[in-house]
């Protein structure tokens, strides 16, 4: 029996919030994460930014259930991150940094490929899905295109697009704008935004990208070493007082003391 038609009504029922309570990660004997406590609210666009090797990714990974906890726990709304069941009670997408786009698919059949999978309804249906996930990215025209065949940004809309095929409650991000022009990264910023607006979807973004935290987050969180150092929203980042933080989110160029110089003397 074929499933029923597909009815375009995307984003429909409860968006969550995320808890994260005194999450500990180790891998082997190197901790990476350190007693992380952050609150989600429903429906807004959280921020998490910090250095190259601070965590976030890592974090990012125990909310969408890819990682599981040392200690402490990640919960969405009031269900367990790491439990397998939790995955058939929230509608939850993961955005990757490369896109994770399968090169032998058309962009058409790489959103296609989690409804089918999961019989979640007929040709009909997944083409009406299909294209109107393609349409809210303005990507009608490179359906029948391949990934090769795309620029940077088109590909990063495209994985959004088929993040939004599977009409999420919670939408994590990972380096959204990486690799992109100053432009393209400032387009990227402004779908989320946007998508944020038309759906009401709680979207969870791990960036390097200042612009976009300051301009689109409701609340912005950094991270270094694997601990939590400030939480606020992006009017407490424009001119941040502590020095690591300053540094880390307008960094002067120094040509009379550069710092890779000091990176060499802190390990002789």
């Amino acid at each position: 029996m074929s499933s029923p038609n597909y009815t375009a009504t995307p984003f429909a029922g409860k968006t969550f919030g995320v808890t994260v309570d005194h999450l500990t990660k180790k891998f082997g004997g190197v901790t990476v994460l350190k007693d992380i406590n952050l609150e989600v609210r429903a429906g807004e666009i959280f921020c998490i930014m910090g250095p190259s090797g601070s965590g976030k990714s890592v974090l990012l990974k125990h909310i969408a259930g890819l990682e599981l906890p040392t200690s402490g726990q990640v919960r969405i709304g009031d269900y367990d991150a790491a439990d397998p069941d939790t995955r058939d009670k929230v509608h939850l997408a993961l955005v990757f940094q490369a896109g994770a786009l399968f090169n032998s698919l058309t962009v058409y059949d790489n959103l296609a490929l989690y409804p089918r999978e999961h019989r979640q309804c007929n040709e009909a249906g997944i083409r009406e899905r299909v294209m109107h996930a393609l349409s809210i990215l303005s990507l009608e025209k490179a359906a029948q295109k391949y990934p090769s065949e795309l620029s940077g940004g088109m590909k990063k809309r495209v994985a959004i697009a088929r993040a939004l095929v599977m009409e999420p409650q919670l939408l994590l991000y990972d380096e959204p704008t990486s690799e992109l022009d100053p432009v393209m990264g400032a387009t990227i910023s402004e779908i989320i935004a946007t998508l944020r607006e038309q759906t009401a979807v709680t979207s969870i973004v791990v960036t390097h990208d200042r612009d976009l935290a300051i301009n689109i987050a409701d609340r912005i969180a950094i991270i270094f070493d694997g601990k939590i150092r400030a939480t606020g929203k992006p009017a407490d980042f424009r001119e941040p007082k502590e020095r690591e933080i300053a540094d880390f989110l307008t960094p002067v160029i120094d040509l009379k003391n550069p710092r890779f110089k000091q990176l060499e003397n802190s390990h002789e």
